[in-house]
């Protein structure tokens, strides 16, 4: 069975690369993993070195270079409006609150339809309708899953160029402990140095061959 093993996000995707599509919701995409078959019946494993989310548009590089288009699955969803907009945007920070999945459009919030949601709908004063259809909800501002580029290409050259930077940061730790240490017992020789200068002295002038009058 071939395997997938890299996300390629959707504004990298070659069409004349895409050899199937598999329609995925909301869950399946985030977390991919075990056996797909897709849409034309080409069966393949997600096996990718590191997780993470799908998105509507992105594709799954199989080993020989073909690609498997991601498609959002419809799902039941509830369809959420508001007499104003300040109800809308206040459900919408509730939700988030909430850690409850939400897509946002100019007038109108989608969430997975579950009772315990449309009665969090009904709290804020909004209505919700059931429908179904695809479901993209908005990501986290911190996740960076959802860039342009190669997701297998990017963490390599991120691994690379963190390694070397930990690698010249010990180094510089190392000789600055070094330098310290040098320095510190370079002081301590001169500090005993000076005790003794100051101790041989001490007895030139007090000792039992002193000639001056104390």
């Amino acid at each position: 069975m071939s395997r997938a093993t890299t996300i390629v996000r959707r504004a990298a995707v070659r069409p004349d690369r895409v050899a199937d599509t598999v329609s995925l919701d909301h869950a399946a995409r985030d977390a991919a993993s075990g056996s797909l078959v897709g849409e034309g019946g080409l069966a393949f494993e997600v096996a990718l070195a590191k997780a993470a989310a799908l998105e509507d548009g992105d594709a799954l590089r199989l080993e020989d270079g073909r690609l498997v288009a991601i498609r959002a699955a419809a799902e039941d969803l509830l369809e959420v409006r508001a007499e104003n907009p300040a109800r809308l945007t206040r459900l919408a920070w509730q939700l988030g609150g909430n850690h409850v999945p939400a897509e946002i459009a100019a007038d109108v919030l989608y969430v997975p339809a579950s009772p315990a949601n449309a009665e969090l709908v009904r709290g804020q004063g909004c209505t919700a309708s059931p429908v179904s259809r695809a479901f993209r909800p908005e990501r986290a501002a911190h996740d960076h899953s959802t860039c342009g580029h190669d997701h297998s290409h990017d963490h390599q050259s991120h691994d690379h160029g963190h390694g070397h930077d930990h690698g010249h940061d010990h180094g510089h730790g190392h000789d600055h402990h070094g330098h310290d240490h040098a320095e510190a017992h370079d002081h301590d020789k001169a500090h005993d140095h000076d005790k003794a200068h100051e101790h041989g002295h001490h007895e030139h002038v007090h000792g039992p061959g002193c000639n001056h009058d104390h």
